[in-house]
Parts: structure tokens; C-alpha cells; sequence
């Protein structure tokens, strides 16, 4: 198994330390229900504006409903499919566009929702589990297959599992799996009081 804990600058809690996105899923090993129920429930417990969760996330677990899989695996880019096929679970995050409380845009709902789902994402990695979140899915057909109301973004379909030896993934795929995480400097990405100067 592939461990890449994160190179920080400063100590960070062991759960966002570890957590990463691997592709290598182990197909064979199913994600038991009270562990999906945690990660759903982790995700449930983020915060959003007005406490309004616009959140909506459609899990579609194979070991349970492969139907409904085949569904949000259909809905994925060719490249995604090639890695995700061994993925026990796939989940839908969908961001409702309009506050509960009095039908107004909600310009807030796609923030939230990745709240809640980097929230889930800890919970898994707290139980040893992976997910890797994927933007390479079609978010049109998403809307037909699950029959989504109008009014809601499809944002990221998420794969969830077991992580498995990189042996089964293509050339391609075992690179990135191999490859050191990296992200830009501190002082490149966060601010301090203004504008473009840097945190120290």
C-alpha cells in the first residue's frame, strides 16, 4: 500500500496529514454500511451558511444496489473509468442552488458542499478509508440517470473503498500513484492582510 503523508511546513493533525487520493481500489472488499453511514454523517455535521446544508450526496454502493453504480459509473470520463471500475462505492455531491428558508440563490451551496465532503473525506481516512474526489464526470447525464430536481449542481462524483496494491493500474496511473504530493508554498497561496503578501 502507498502511503504519502504530507510534507508540512508546521505539525498538522495526523487525519489531514494522511489523507490522499489514491486510484488503486480493492474490488473485492466492500465498504460496510455502519462505515458509509459514518462517512455520511461526518458530512452531515459540516457547517453552512444559515445552517441551511444544501448538501445532497447520492450513494450508489455496488455490493448493495449495482444498478444504480452502473449508473453513476456511466456518468464518468473514459479516464476516470479505467481506475474507478474497482471503486465498491461511488458518490454523487450535488449542490442545491436555492436556500430552504426562503427559495433565494444559495451563492454559497458549492462551498459548503465541498465542506461537507472534505468533512466526509477525514472520516474516511479515519477508518481507513480512501476516496478520490473526481471533477471528470458529466454532470448532464448525472442529472438524467439520478433524475436530479433542476435547481442543483452536480459538483464532484466520489469514489470510496479500500486502497489496493498499485499492481492493477495502468503505467499511466501507477505514476501518479508513485509520484511525491506536492502543493505551492504557503506564502504563494495565503495572505496576510492584504492582497498577494505572502504569510510568514
Amino acid at each position: 500500500m502507498q502511503h504519502k503523508p504530507a510534507n508540512t511546513r508546521v505539525k498538522i493533525h495526523e487525519l489531514i496529514q494522511t489523507r490522499w487520493s489514491p486510484r488503486a481500489f480493492d474490488p473485492d472488499k466492500a465498504v460496510n454500511h455502519d462505515d458509509l453511514l459514518a462517512l455520511l454523517e461526518a458530512a452531515r455535521w459540516a457547517a453552512s451558511c444559515f445552517n441551511d446544508q444544501p448538501w445532497r450526496f447520492v450513494v450508489c454502493d455496488k455490493a448493495t444496489d449495482e444498478a444504480a453504480w452502473q449508473r453513476a459509473f456511466g456518468t464518468l470520463v473514459e479516464k476516470n473509468r479505467q481506475w474507478a471500475k474497482n471503486a465498491p462505492v461511488l458518490i454523487l455531491a450535488v449542490a442545491m442552488e436555492h436556500f430552504n428558508h426562503n427559495g433565494k440563490t444559495n451563492r454559497w451551496a458549492m462551498y459548503d458542499t465541498g465542506a461537507a465532503s472534505a468533512s466526509l473525506c477525514l472520516q474516511a481516512t479515519a477508518l481507513g478509508l480512501c476516496v478520490h474526489q473526481m471533477g471528470g464526470f458529466d454532470a448532464d447525464l448525472a442529472h438524467e440517470v439520478f433524475q436530479l430536481p433542476a435547481n442543483c449542481y452536480p459538483m464532484a462524483m466520489m469514489a470510496v473503498g479500500y486502497q489496493a496494491d498499485i499492481g492493477q493500474l495502468d503505467d499511466e496511473f501507477k505514476s501518479a500513484e508513485l509520484a511525491e504530493r506536492g502543493r505551492a508554498e504557503l506564502n504563494e497561496r495565503f495572505y496576510e492582510g492584504q492582497w498577494g503578501k505572502g504569510i510568514e
